[in-house]
């Protein structure tokens, strides 16, 4: 596994954060027919709040962002991108893990969304994830914190 290291994100770092959501997404948006250039780049800027994103790095060079937005009832897990060159790597996972480690901690529920058909279900499904809805697009998951009733 390479060695990584996250940081807080700054407005800066939106930008790189767009351009590489666009390449992680795309495959799976144009499966399923969403496809758009420049919306894929827009929502994320819309959504891009700093102080609720963090930048992964590996060996010092930008590599990803992942964002744990808190919301009424669990945080939220979004904007969970990764450089492709370094799927399988175990950057991805050792991420989330260490991520979900501070939730199980608090006691905090996390949920998520993820498209439908994409690979990156599997990596949360490993992490305790389980499907509460879906949709031709969408499948919504939700993860109890470790110790909790159910989880």
């Amino acid at each position: 596994m390479a060695d990584w290291e996250i940081r807080q994100a700054t407005a800066a770092d939106v930008e790189p954060v767009a351009e590489l959501r666009a390449v992680v997404m795309r495959p799976d948006l144009a499966r399923l027919g969403r496809y758009d250039d420049r919306r894929v780049r827009q929502r994320l800027r819309d959504a891009f709040e700093p102080a609720h994103t963090w930048v992964i790095e590996v060996a010092g060079v930008f590599a990803g962002c992942v964002a744990l937005r808190p919301a009424d009832d669990a945080h939220w897990l979004e904007h969970f991108y990764l450089d492709p060159a370094l799927h399988g790597r175990g950057v991805g996972t050792s991420v989330l893990a260490a991520l979900l480690e501070r939730c199980d901690t608090d006691g905090i529920r996390v949920r998520l969304n993820v498209l439908n058909g994409s690979a990156a279900r599997r990596l949360y499904g490993r992490h305790g994830f389980a499907v509460e809805s879906e949709d031709p697009v969408d499948v919504f998951m939700v993860r109890e914190p470790a110790g909790a009733a159910g989880g």
